[in-house]
């Protein structure tokens, strides 16, 4: 809609905003269950003997399940009706929960949270693929703010309701968590989500899945690894096997017309700019979410509780900025919101680069506000600039594809992270002397990703009549 020169985007529909709420709602659930935890880490390895390298699975194997598993979601979503897959993945979601919360090793934790990763990991990307369906590239910007609040307020509440519930009650209660959300979240969607197409004669890409599934598995088994410090020729075996099996999924998925991802999406300029953007932003957000409950409670000698409270500005940052990126989305000026996120971003993370020991919490959480406010304006608006050259019926396999690319990154960040803190600790690791410089070299690398998103973000449109043309696959 236009008013003379100015841009104005037609308005959200009640049946709109319901439908965001739900799947806010059950967004919430996943985000938390990738968030809490950061500051069990060193509660696992007192209750189970664990060393860090190993610990570190509980993390990982949910971010792995969750990236297996979304390439998934554009075949399910035609096949079987968005609604459908959406409440089969909450109830996935919830089986994995309780099953975690009943853990009496760290192994079986480990698989347990790979269950509850699986239902985890369709959850959101079928979610906002309804939602894209739903609002169309007018409104795109505005909705998905509204369901990237969980997205990025997870990461900050995550800590703080993980700390308080480990030091009121047990660690058990962070999957416990779950279940009531869960069970608000299944009714409501039964009555309010409404039932979508389905087209039942699709069918799945077997030697997609064989080929991209394992290859993402191994690329994260030996980055896990390297936690250790030990670059083993077991690992670059693996780490190789990897890239060689993502680079014939690729090569298998340009050929091919109803391929498991839909590689051709990234042919679009623009979706390719937000895809990399998405990458990095989130390799920077959740990788540094592993490193931060870390730094506050072994280098400053915190609680669980108090580190995620430290961690809390970010959360008032990201309240305030992400509705304004969201709109001017919706403008066509992505772009102004993801260069100005990507720079303040960057500029929050130089006050933990400093190697001391005595900074001022004021400082710290000052420069946790400015990352806040830059992870509003970057990660859901680049997602939301990603819809807006698509046309709907490329809306599951586009929301698959950046759900994927942000795991990854994620998944990717968070491993290079622990890399690097874990070289910088020294042999003992966590049990033995912790050092500013180690946390101060470890996030160099959140600044340096959200750095280089400034790159793809010159590609973002910055003014309405930079927006290209829908395009189809």
């Amino acid at each position: 809609m236009n008013q003379g020169n100015k841009v104005v985007p037609p308005p959200l529909e009640r049946h709109v905003l319901v439908v965001a709420g739900v799947v806010a709602l059950g967004a919430i659930m996943t985000v938390l269950a990738t968030t809490v935890i950061s500051v069990a880490i060193r509660t696992f390895a007192d209750e189970f003997g664990a060393p860090l390298a190993t610990i570190q699975w509980v993390s990982t194997a949910y971010l792995l399940a969750l990236t297996v598993v979304i390439p998934l979601t554009g075949w399910a979503a035609d096949r079987f009706g968005g609604k459908q897959l959406w409440m089969w993945s909450l109830v996935l979601f919830l089986v994995g929960s309780l099953l975690c919360a009943l853990a009496w090793s760290v192994e079986s934790l480990i698989v347990f949270r790979v269950i509850q990763g699986l239902g985890g990991g369709l959850v959101l990307p079928a979610g906002q693929a309804l939602l894209a369906q739903i609002a169309g590239r007018e409104r795109i910007g505005r909705v998905m703010s509204l369901v990237g609040i969980p997205l990025l307020l997870g990461p900050i509440f995550g800590p703080v309701v993980g700390g308080w519930l480990i030091d009121a009650f047990s660690w058990s209660w962070i999957f416990y968590i779950n279940l009531p959300i869960g069970l608000i979240a299944l009714p409501l969607s039964w009555k309010l989500i409404d039932e979508t197409a389905k087209r039942p004669a699709q069918n799945v890409d077997l030697l997609g899945l064989v080929l991209l599934s394992p290859s993402l598995a191994l690329l994260v088994y030996g980055l896990s690894n390297l936690v250790a410090g030990s670059p083993s020729a077991v690992t670059i075996g693996t780490l190789v096997a990897g890239v060689v099996l993502l680079a014939l999924f690729i090569a298998h998925a340009l050929r091919k017309s109803n391929a498991l991802l839909d590689l051709k999406l990234f042919g679009d300029r623009q979706f390719r700019a937000a895809n990399l953007v998405n990458a990095l932003s989130g390799a920077s957000m959740i990788g540094a979410m592993f490193v931060l409950p870390l730094y506050y409670q072994t280098l400053r000698g915190e609680s669980a509780l108090m580190a995620g409270l430290l961690t809390a500005p970010q959360a008032i940052g990201a309240a305030l900025s992400m509705r304004w990126g969201g709109g001017l989305v919706d403008k066509g000026r992505a772009g102004v919101s993801v260069l100005s996120g990507a720079v303040l971003m960057a500029v929050g993370y130089l006050a933990f680069v400093i190697p001391d020991a005595d900074a001022s919490y004021v400082l710290l959480s000052a420069a946790l506000f400015v990352v806040g406010v830059g992870a509003g304006l970057t990660i859901t608006p680049a997602m939301s600039a990603a819809y807006r050259t698509l046309d709907q019926r490329s809306m599951p396999q586009a929301t698959a594809l950046l759900n994927i690319v942000q795991r990854i990154g994620g998944l990717l960040g968070t491993a290079l992270f622990a890399v690097v803190l874990q070289a910088n600790l020294g042999p003992q690791g966590l049990r033995g002397t912790v050092t500013p410089e180690a946390f101060a070299y470890t996030f160099w690398l959140p600044l340096a990703c959200a750095a280089l998103a400034l790159l793809p973000a010159l590609v973002l449109p910055r003014s309405p009549d930079r927006t290209a043309a829908p395009v189809t696959s």
